[in-house]
C-alpha cells in the first residue's frame, strides 16, 4: 500500500482529535473505509496511571500503553496518518448538513482542513486534595471495582464518600471484600436509606476529615485522619469529579447536557453532536466510557460518517450531473446506440 502523507493546509476527509482507545477505534473503521484520516494525540489517555486495564474481552490484564500502541500500528497500515500534536482550534466553514469543511489548526503551527471531525478528548479526573492520593493513583488508590475490584479482592477497603454519590461506592465495592471502611470525609450527612444498607452489608462508618494516607515499602497501609488516628486500608477508592476536556467542542457551539457528574457534549447513539460534520466518542461524552465501551463508540461513529459521506457525495455528483450534459435518459440512450446488444459487454 502507498501512503500518501497531505502537507498542511490540505484536506482530509476526517481528522480526529485524540488518539485514545475511541479516536484510533474510529480512525480504523475509516481507514479500512479508504478515508484519508489523521489523528491529532496530544498524548495524555485518562488511564496512563494504571498498570493494567481489566474487561476488555481478549485484551485482559494488557498495558494501556502497548493497548495503544498495537491500535496506532494497527491504524497506520490503512493509511491512516498519526501526529503528536495538538488541536488548538477548529472552525466550520459553509452551512448546511456538514457538506462545509472544518479549518485545523495545530499547537506546531500546522493547519489542515476536514470534511468531518471526531472529538475524542476524553477528560480529566480531579481527585481529592488528600496528601497522598495524587501519588498513588491508578495503584491502589482506585475509581473503578469494575477496573480494578478482582486485583484487589478480600483487602482491607478504604472509600471516601462522594459528595455527589454519598455511600453508593461503598456499598459497590462490598461485593469485592467484606471488609470496606467509609470516610466521610467533607461529604453530607447520609440519608437515612444509606445507614440501612450500609449496615446490611456491614460498613463501617468513620466521621471526620482524612488528612492522609499512610504508605509503607510502596504500598498503602493505611488511612490517617485529621485527628491523628489510623484506620487499616490496603485499597482505596475514590469517586473523583470529571472534568471534560471539551473546550473544542464547546468553541464549535456544540449542545451540552446536564449530567450528575457536571455537563457533557450532547450526542445521539451514533456520537453525532448538534454541530453539523462533528462527532464525539469516548470519556468526552461521559465518564462511563470504559475501554471497551469506547472502543464500541469510536466504530460507530466511524461506520456512521462513512455512510453519510458515500451518500452525500453520490448526491453531489448525481447533482453535477443533472446540470450537465448528460441527463439520466440521455446517458441511456447514448448508451443503447454505442453498445447496441452488446449492452453491459454481454450479448443480449
Amino acid at each position: 500500500m502507498v501512503i500518501v502523507t497531505r502537507k498542511s493546509g490540505e484536506v482530509y476527509d476526517v481528522v480526529v482529535v485524540g488518539g485514545g482507545t475511541a479516536g484510533l477505534s474510529a480512525a480504523l473503521i475509516l481507514g479500512r473505509s479508504r478515508r484519508s484520516v489523521l489523528v491529532v494525540d496530544a498524548g495524555e489517555p485518562r488511564n496512563a496511571p494504571a498498570a493494567h486495564m481489566h474487561g476488555y474481552l481478549s485484551r485482559d490484564g494488557m498495558s494501556p500503553a502497548e493497548f495503544l500502541a498495537v491500535g496506532r500500528r494497527e491504524v497506520a497500515a490503512y493509511g491512516v496518518e498519526l501526529w503528536d500534536d495538538r488541536v488548538t482550534g477548529a472552525e466550520r466553514d459553509g452551512a448546511g448538513d456538514g457538506a462545509g469543511e472544518f479549518s485545523v489548526t495545530l499547537a506546531s503551527g500546522r493547519a489542515v482542513r476536514a470534511r468531518r471531525l471526531v472529538v475524542t478528548t476524553g477528560l480529566v479526573d480531579e481527585i481529592p486534595g488528600i496528601r497522598g492520593v495524587a501519588e498513588r493513583w491508578g495503584q491502589d488508590v482506585l475509581h473503578c471495582p469494575y477496573c480494578h475490584g478482582w486485583e484487589v479482592r478480600d483487602r482491607a477497603f478504604g472509600v471516601i464518600a462522594s459528595p455527589v454519590k454519598g455511600a453508593y461506592q461503598a456499598l459497590l465495592v462490598s461485593q469485592w471484600s467484606d471488609d470496606v471502611t467509609l470516610f466521610l470525609h467533607t461529604a453530607d450527612t447520609l440519608t437515612d436509606e444509606e445507614w440501612r444498607l450500609l449496615a446490611a452489608a456491614g460498613v463501617s462508618v468513620v466521621t471526620g476529615e482524612v488528612a492522609s494516607l499512610v504508605v509503607e515499602e510502596d504500598s498503602l497501609t493505611g488511612v490517617r485522619m485529621a485527628s491523628g488516628r489510623v484506620f487499616p486500608c490496603e485499597a482505596l477508592f475514590v469517586g473523583p469529579r470529571f472534568s471534560p476536556n471539551d473546550g473544542l467542542l464547546g468553541a464549535l457551539g456544540a449542545e451540552m447536557r446536564d449530567t450528575p457528574f457536571g455537563p457533557f457534549v450532547t450526542v445521539d447513539e451514533t456520537g453525532r453532536t448538534t454541530v453539523p460534520g462533528v462527532w464525539a466518542a469516548g470519556n468526552a461524552v461521559g465518564p462511563g466510557e470504559q475501554v471497551v465501551n469506547a472502543a464500541s463508540a469510536g466504530y460507530r461513529a466511524g461506520v456512521t460518517i462513512n455512510n453519510e459521506m458515500v451518500f452525500s457525495d453520490l448526491e453531489e455528483k448525481a447533482a453535477v450531473r443533472a446540470a450537465g450534459v448528460f441527463s439520466a435518459e440521455q446517458e441511456r440512450a447514448v448508451a443503447e446506440r454505442v453498445l447496441g446488444d452488446r449492452a453491459h459487454g454481454l450479448p443480449i
